[in-house]
């Protein structure tokens, strides 16, 4: 049963439903046309990276079965960080699985609380628009340390900076005995709620920097971000379905770099519109 719809400006496009599709291996997106959701399917049960809005879970769970899995057969859910777009759906698919959640100390308690934490550059929205369903029983996971079900693993790489608790997800996927290394990389975006300015923490713009570079400097042969307009995902599935035998595959693109690198002249670009205020 999913919980009360989210009311907000971008909802109702960011959950238009989306025909699910394998993006590479075990590794398939479940998300809606605006919000990514990744499942990793595995021997002894599956991971599923994000949850969306509250209405964007009945979307996954279709997504799910329409690719021939089983949603109750998720044995983890992971976050990318506790925002209400990202968030929301969580709780409704942990009743439905009973799964595991597991995420960084500060995106921990943002879905035990169902609302951003108080440091957040976002937490001056109102709370109306902020608060999300609370997850239950989230376990907090360390930087680096690897979550694993069954023969399937991935790794938390923290990116704060959107967010104080971001983390950035990887893994490795293998097909017709070539294996790849996936990013599911997290908003590093400089975004803002009222009353916030990033020039006034200088340690969140570090915290941002390192973030942004530490995403470019990933392994990353694959990758798709929380909002799938940020990789170009539309146009990539678009070039895969009218490729001919020996095109490269579009999603195939080392997209990390220039990802980090366009979150980088976001920020300077945040930074210097701030100077004017």
């Amino acid at each position: 049963i999913p919980d009360t719809p989210h009311k907000c400006d971008d909802c109702e496009g960011w959950n238009k439903a989306r025909e699910p599709f394998k993006i590479f291996g075990n590794s398939y997106f479940v998300g809606t046309d605006g919000l990514s959701s990744i499942l990793i399917v595995g021997n002894a049960g599956h991971i599923l990276l994000d949850g969306g809005l509250e209405q964007s879970a009945p979307i996954i769970d279709a997504n799910i079965r329409k690719l021939g899995f089983k949603t109750q057969d998720i044995k983890l859910i992971v976050n990318s960080h506790g925002h209400f777009d990202h968030a929301a759906g969580i709780a409704a698919l942990q009743r439905f699985t009973g799964a595991t959640v597991a995420a960084s100390p500060s995106g921990a308690k943002a879905l035990s609380d169902g609302v951003n934490t108080p440091d957040d550059p976002q937490a001056g929205y109102p709370r109306a628009l902020n608060a999300f369903p609370p997850v239950k029983n989230v376990r907090v996971i360390k930087d680096g340390a690897i979550q694993r079900v069954g023969n399937i693993s991935v790794t938390p790489i923290f990116t704060p900076g959107h967010a104080p608790g971001s983390t950035t997800w990887t893994w490795q996927s293998c097909e017709d005995g070539k294996c790849l290394n996936m990013v599911y990389a997290d908003s590093i975006s400089a975004a803002t709620g009222p009353g916030y300015r990033y020039s006034d923490h200088p340690d969140v713009i570090a915290q941002l920097r390192r973030s942004i570079s530490r995403l470019g400097e990933l392994p990353c042969d694959i990758v798709v971000s929380t909002h799938p307009s940020a990789t170009g995902l539309d146009a990539k599935v678009q070039k895969r379905a009218s490729r001919k035998t020996g095109d490269p595959d579009p999603f195939i693109d080392q997209g990390c770099r220039t990802l980090a690198a366009n979150a980088l002249k976001g920020l300077e670009a945040k930074l210097a519109e701030e100077k004017k205020q």
